[in-house]
C-alpha cells in the first residue's frame, strides 16, 4: 500500500486465533478512498429498469407485438419468463381486434378494436386500497365512441373499478385514468372495451399513484439509503446496439424495439433525460456510456452535445425543446463496453478498436473538452494495447470481473479480493514499463463487478441471482482490497443495482435489499476515507482500517468467513480512544441465508454502541463487523 507520511494512527492487532498474530505497524496513511468505489451500474436487462426502477406495470404498452397472439406468449429463458408475443388478450370475438399500419400511433401498427370487443392484460400486481394512475390514447374511427377501461382484481362484478370514456374526436386523445384497488393480488388485469363504434388504441400506461417521475417509490427509498455516488448507464452489452435518440422526446411516441443484446422489448420509456432525472432524485452523478459497437463517433459527439451543449447548439436546442433548457454538465463518459468480446455487438479486432476509440474520444472532447473518459480495458493484451495507444485519450480504464459460487465459504469470499489484486498488479506493472504512461495517472474503473451464479430466481427476471450472506461477505472483501489499493482504484460500479444480478430485489409490489446491498450501504455510509496501514496477517479474517474525513474517528472493518466467534484485541498507537464506540454488524443464521421482498429479512444490519476502552473487538461468525472508534 502506498504511504503518505502525515499525522496518523497505526493499528496493532493481535487476534486470538490459532497460530496467528498481528505485528506492529507504523504511522501510515494511504491515498484517500475514492467515493466512486461505491458506484452502481444499471442496464436495460431483465427487470433492472423496467419492473425494477421504472414504475410502469404494463408489458408492451405501445403494442410492439401484434394482437391477438397465435401461439405461446412467454418462454422460459435464463430462469425467467420472457415475453415473446403480445401480452394483450382479445375480449369478445376473435376478429374483434385488428392491427392497422396506416397512420399508426407509434411503431409499426396500432390495434383497432371493434364494438363489443376489447383487449385485456393480466397478471398485474396491486395492493389493497392503493391508488393507481394511468392513461390511454384513443382515436374513434368514425369520430365518436364509448369506451370502458377497468382495473379488475377478482371475478365478481363488484371487484373492479370501471372508468367510462366518451369521445367526440377524429384525432388521438389522451384519456387519464385513476383507480383504487379493492384487494391485494398478483392476478389483477386491465381491460379496455369498446361499446358502440370502432376505436384505435395508441398507447396505454398504468403506474402506482405514488410513483416519483415515473419511478417506483419503494425502489427509490432503498436506492437513497444505498447512497451510491455515481451510476453507470445504459450498458453493458445493451449499449452496443442502442440508439440514444430512440429514448428522447415524448415517451408515448418513442418507438418500441427488441432489446438488441438481451431478450424482450425495449420500451424506450427510460432514456437519457429520465436517467439524469433518476440521478438527481438519488443524488448521484451520471456516467453515460456511448455506443462504440454498432454506433459511430458522430452519434457519440451529438449525445455529448445533447447532454452538455447550450441551447444554441443543434442538440442542446433539442434538449431545450424537450423541456430541459439547462445543460446537464455530465462529466463522466464511457466509450463502449467489453469491445474485446465476440459476444459484443460490433466486436472488432484490437488493432481496429484502438483507432475507433481515439476517433470517439477526439470527437466527444471536441464538443466538450472538460469531460472525463473511461476506455474499455481487459487485463492482458487488450488493456496493454489501449494504454500504449490511447493513453492521451482516456482518464480511466475500465476492468470487469464476475465470480461464481464456491462451496467453501472462505474460498467463495476471497475470490473478489484476488480478482482486484490481479487487476491492480497488472496495471502497476504497466505504469512502470510503458512510456505512454509517463507523467500520467490513469487509474482503474472496475465499472462492472459482482458475483454471478445460479440458480436464477423467477421473480427477479432474466439473470435473477439470489444473493446470500456469503456473497455479502465477499462484496465486503472486494471493497477491502479496493481500499488497500486506493491509489489505483478510482471507481467501481456494482452490477446491476436492481434485480438481475443486483443488490436490490423487487416483486410486482415490494422491494428489499439483497444481502450484498446491505454491505454496500454499510461501507458507503459508515466506513472512513483515509486508509490506515494494518500490518500482519490474521487469515482467514480480512481487516481494513481508515480515518473518517474529519479524523475524529477511526473505522475498523473485519470480515469473518468462518463459523467461529473471536475476541480481537487492538492497540492503537499515539491515540487516546473515547469510552464508547459505534458498531454495525451484518450477519444471519447461516452463510446461505438470503432476503426476499415482502418477507421478514434473515440478513440484517444491527447497530449498537460498545465500550471502546477495553481495546477488544467482538467479531461475529459469518459476519461483517464495522467499528467506529472515536478519539479524544
Amino acid at each position: 500500500m502506498p504511504r503518505i507520511h502525515t499525522l496518523a494512527a497505526a493499528l496493532l492487532i493481535a487476534a486470538i486465533l490459532p497460530a496467528l498474530c498481528y505485528c506492529a505497524g507504523t504511522d501510515k496513511i494511504a491515498e484517500p478512498v475514492s467515493p466512486y468505489i461505491y458506484g452502481q451500474f444499471i442496464e436495460h436487462l431483465g427487470r433492472c429498469i423496467y419492473g425494477g426502477i421504472w414504475a410502469e406495470m404494463l408489458e408492451d404498452r405501445k403494442f410492439y407485438y401484434p394482437a391477438p397472439t397465435i401461439g405461446p406468449i412467454w418462454k422460459e429463458h435464463e430462469g425467467a419468463r420472457v415475453l415473446t408475443a403480445s401480452p394483450w388478450e382479445v375480449i369478445g370475438r376473435n376478429d374483434g381486434v385488428k392491427m392497422v399500419r396506416e397512420n399508426s400511433f407509434v411503431g409499426e401498427h396500432t390495434p383497432l378494436i371493434q364494438p363489443g370487443s376489447g383487449i385485456c392484460q393480466r397478471n398485474l400486481g396491486v395492493v389493497k386500497n392503493k391508488k393507481y394512475v394511468g392513461y390511454v390514447w384513443l382515436k374513434p374511427q368514425n369520430g365518436s365512441t364509448k369506451i370502458v377501461v377497468s382495473l379488475i382484481w377478482g371475478e365478481g362484478p363488484e371487484q373492479r373499478d370501471q372508468k367510462p370514456v366518451s369521445l367526440q374526436t377524429k384525432r388521438y386523445q389522451k384519456c387519464r385514468l385513476n383507480f383504487t384497488a379493492g384487494a391485494a393480488t398478483n392476478q389483477a388485469r386491465l381491460e379496455i372495451t369498446v361499446d358502440d363504434a370502432p376505436c384505435c388504441v395508441g398507447a396505454v400506461s398504468l403506474m402506482p399513484a405514488d410513483n416519483i417521475g415515473g419511478m417506483r417509490a419503494d425502489t427509490l427509498k432503498l436506492l437513497k439509503e444505498l447512497n451510491a455516488p455515481i451510476y453507470r448507464w445504459p450498458g453493458g452489452n445493451f449499449v452496443s446496439g442502442y440508439d440514444w435518440r430512440d429514448g428522447i422526446g415524448d415517451r408515448d411516441k418513442r418507438p418500441p424495439r427488441k432489446n438488441p443484446a438481451w431478450t424482450g422489448i425495449e420500451h424506450n420509456d427510460f432514456g437519457l433525460d429520465e436517467f439524469i432525472a433518476f440521478c438527481r432524485e438519488v443524488a448521484a452523478e451520471p456516467l453515460i456510456v456511448v455506443n462504440s459497437g454498432l454506433g459511430n463517433h458522430h452519434s457519440a459527439a451529438e449525445e455529448v452535445q445533447y447532454a452538455n451543449g447550450s441551447d444554441e447548439t443543434p442538440m442542446g436546442k433539442w434538449r431545450s425543446q424537450n423541456g430541459r433548457p439547462q445543460p446537464y454538465n455530465v462529466k463522466w463518459w464511457g466509450i463502449g463496453n467489453e469491445m474485446y468480446g465476440n459476444w459484443q455487438l460490433g466486436y472488432m479486432s484490437l488493432e481496429r478498436y484502438v483507432i475507433k476509440h481515439n476517433l470517439f474520444a477526439k470527437a466527444m472532447r471536441n464538443v466538450d473538452p472538460s469531460i472525463k473518459l473511461i476506455a474499455v480495458g481487459d487485463v492482458g493484451r487488450w488493456s496493454e494495447a489501449m494504454l500504449k495507444n490511447c493513453a492521451d485519450n482516456m482518464d480511466l480504464i475500465s476492468e470487469h470481473f464476475y465470480k461464481g459460487e464456491k462451496e467453501s465459504v472462505i474460498e467463495h469470499v476471497q475470490q473478489t479480493s484476488k480478482a482486484v489484486i490481479s487487476k491492480v498488479k497488472a496495471h502497476r506493472k504497466w505504469r512502470n514499463e510503458l512510456d505512454s504512461l509517463k507523467g500520467k495517472d490513469i487509474r482503474i474503473a472496475l465499472d462492472e463487478w459482482n458475483y454471478w451464479h445460479r440458480p436464477y430466481v423467477y421473480e427477479y427476471g432474466e439473470l435473477g441471482c439470489r444473493y446470500t450472506l456469503k456473497d455479502a461477505l465477499g462484496i465486503a472483501v472486494g471493497l477491502h482490497e479496493m481500499i488497500r489499493n486506493s491509489d489505483m482504484i478510482a471507481m467501481a460500479n456494482y452490477a446491476q443495482t436492481v434485480n438481475v444480478i443486483g443488490c436490490i430485489k423487487t416483486t410486482k409490489t415490494d422491494a428489499a435489499f439483497a444481502t450484498t446491498g446491505l454491505t454496500l450501504k454499510l461501507y458507503r455510509n459508515h466506513f472512513g476515507t483515509l486508509p490506515v496501514e494494518v500490518t500482519g496477517s490474521v487469515e482467514p479474517l480480512d481487516i481494513v482500517a481508515a480515518w473518517t474525513k474529519d479524523r475524529k474517528s477511526l473505522t475498523v472493518a473485519v470480515v469473518n468467513p468462518t463459523a467461529h466467534f473471536y475476541n480481537l484485541p487492538i492497540n492503537i498507537e499515539h491515540v487516546d480512544l473515547g469510552k464508547v464506540a459505534g458498531s454495525w454488524l451484518i450477519t444471519g443464521p447461516d452463510p446461505d441465508a438470503y432476503n426476499e421482498p415482502g418477507k421478514e429479512p434473515r440478513v440484517v444490519i444491527t447497530t449498537r454502541t460498545v465500550p471502546a476502552g477495553n481495546n477488544v473487538l467482538e467479531i461475529a461468525p459469518f459476519g461483517i463487523s464495522l467499528y467506529q472508534l472515536p478519539v479524544r
